[in-house]
């Protein structure tokens, strides 16, 4: 079965700074990862190498059986969707969020265009979905940080994409609304459409990472420090040693949660 993200000894070097030291990944289909680490661990800078905007100075990247470097990375990129908070600055505050989600389709924010017919009932049904088809004709200045995050996967969802990165999704999101989005990314996870998605989570919250998720890999300075099925990678030991800090981890309500270790 071809996966669907293989990393081989990915090197990244700016002047002589090594950010990312011979990083080994593998994502098959039907696997969900958490990307954990602490700031400055490498989290950043692997995701702009999957998604091409930062090059590499040794190793591979396959996505779907396609090499960087080999194949055209637009149409790679195509595969990869992002969800960000990042993007948010980019997208015109008086912008329609079914022009938002239509925008998906094409990778491109601020579009100029309004998509074809098909376009927009596709982008109608994908905002069903996250439930927010009410919103369809709401201006983007005016949606709540929880509603814009559902908005954005929905975007990326309409390159019908076969992996989805969320970039630190519960940023800014009250308690509430981070548990709320936790369920909806559970859901999100169990979707078993005709083209389902790995779903990449990057967070720095062992609690935010839900039970679909069913891989790990922690990085610390750029590199691997385990990477696996969640059971054998979340452990006190090795987030420990990713986070350089004496942790045990917490069974909390379905989920985990760290807490410093007794001295």
């Amino acid at each position: 079965m071809i996966p669907v993200l293989e990393v081989n000894r990915l090197r990244v070097e700016r002047g002589r700074a090594a950010i990312l030291r011979g990083i080994d990944w593998r994502v098959a289909p039907g696997e969900h990862w958490a990307i954990l680490g602490a700031n400055g661990s490498g989290k950043t800078s692997l995701l702009k190498a999957l998604t091409g905007y930062l090059s590499p100075t040794a190793g591979d990247i396959t996505v779907l059986g396609q090499r960087y470097g080999e194949s055209d990375w637009r149409e790679l990129r195509l595969q990869i969707g992002v969800v960000t908070s990042a993007f948010a600055a980019a997208i015109p505050p008086a912008e329609p969020v079914l022009d938002t989600v239509v925008s998906g389709k094409f990778a491109q924010l601020d579009l100029w265009h309004a998509g074809t017919r098909a376009d927009r009932a596709a982008a109608m049904k994908l905002l069903r979905f996250v439930g927010l088809a009410r919103l369809a004709g709401r201006e983007w200045a005016y949606l709540s940080q929880g509603e814009r995050q559902r908005v954005l996967i929905a975007r990326a969802l309409m390159a019908r994409p076969r992996l989805l990165i969320l970039d630190e999704p519960c940023a800014g999101l009250d308690p509430v609304a981070r548990e709320r989005f936790l369920r909806f990314i559970e859901k999100l996870a169990h979707h078993r459409g005709a083209h389902a998605t790995a779903l990449v989570l990057v967070t720095h919250h062992v609690e935010e990472i839900a039970p679909a998720f069913t891989h790990a890999l922690l990085l610390r300075g750029g590199r691997v420090v385990a990477a696996g099925p969640r059971p054998a990678v979340l452990t006190s030991a090795k987030l420990s040693a990713a986070f350089g800090a004496r942790l045990r981890l917490v069974a909390a309500g379905g989920r985990h949660r760290l807490a410093f270790a007794r001295p």
